[in-house]
């Protein structure tokens, strides 16, 4: 391979293969080979350059989470994948900016793209609310709660440790408190 082809515009394997042997040149070569045709998008939809380098950076995380957990089957050029991911992104950032005019500027081929971004933003949400029910739910069922879901203890060590006359009692007062924090996780906004 000559000189100059390695350092082009790498090939859908080359990038492939690259984020799967963490090939810093080939994460590289493809920020510069694609970042134009999301400017473009960006700069014609409401945007500007810092604007289409942080969907850009979104987008490549996004595509090296997907190769590297083994979730990523290519059914497309990468070119119009990494597109759609973006313009999913943009589209996302001018409705929550309240600047989507309820049309895009395309220029390219693109996909629709199921929005893993999304999914792991909700996720983050459910856990800092169940973190939140659980502080504030007291004791002796924050400890509880946390010994046999967290620390995996059984219910007899739980028994032991708060005094319970019996594993059964113990069951008991862990259900109770699950209904506590059940309570006060779905009182949350």
């Amino acid at each position: 391979m000559s000189k100059e082809l390695n350092n082009g515009i790498p090939t859908d394997s080359e990038v492939i293969l690259g984020i799967l042997n963490n090939s810093e040149n080939v994460l590289k070569r493809l920020y510069i080979a694609y970042f134009p045709m999301i400017l473009q998008l960006v700069i014609n939809n409401n945007g500007n350059s810092d604007d289409a380098k942080d969907i850009y950076q979104e987008a490549i995380i996004v595509l090296y989470n997907k190769v590297k957990t083994g979730d990523f089957e290519l059914s497309s050029k990468l070119k119009t994948y990494i597109y759609s991911i973006c313009r999913r992104l943009w589209l996302k950032r001018l409705t929550q900016m309240n600047r989507y005019g309820g049309d895009i500027k395309d220029f390219q081929e693109y996909l629709s793209v199921d929005d893993e971004t999304e999914k792991n933003n909700e996720r983050d949400i459910q856990f800092n609310k169940m973190g939140n029910a659980l502080q504030s739910l007291g004791e002796p069922c924050k400890t509880i709660i946390e010994d046999f879901y967290i620390n995996n203890r059984s219910m007899q060590e739980i028994c032991e440790n708060f005094g319970y006359t019996n594993a059964d009692n113990a069951k008991t007062q862990k259900y109770k408190c699950l209904q506590r924090l059940k309570k006060l996780f779905f009182q949350q906004k």
